[in-house]
């Protein structure tokens, strides 16, 4: 799982596999579901995120996996 923030869009998008998107879903204003081919959930698109969502803090709990840090 990734999450990326491009502040020149204001944009977050959560990368929750590396399956290929096919089909998208706006479920409101700005926020887009992507799904793969057999419709499985594979990313979130949130257009207007510091609006929408606490973009300056990320807290991470009990995730069976590592976690890395890229600055950008």
């Amino acid at each position: 799982m990734k999450v990326n923030y491009y502040p020149e869009t204001d944009s977050l998008y959560i990368d929750l596999s590396e399956q290929a998107s096919v089909e998208s879903r706006e479920i409101s204003e700005g926020v887009v579901l992507d799904y793969d081919a057999q419709g499985n959930l594979v990313g979130i698109d949130i257009d207007n995120a510091s609006t929408k969502v606490e973009i300056h803090r990320l807290i991470v709990s009990r995730l069976p996996a590592s976690v890395e840090t890229i600055a950008g």
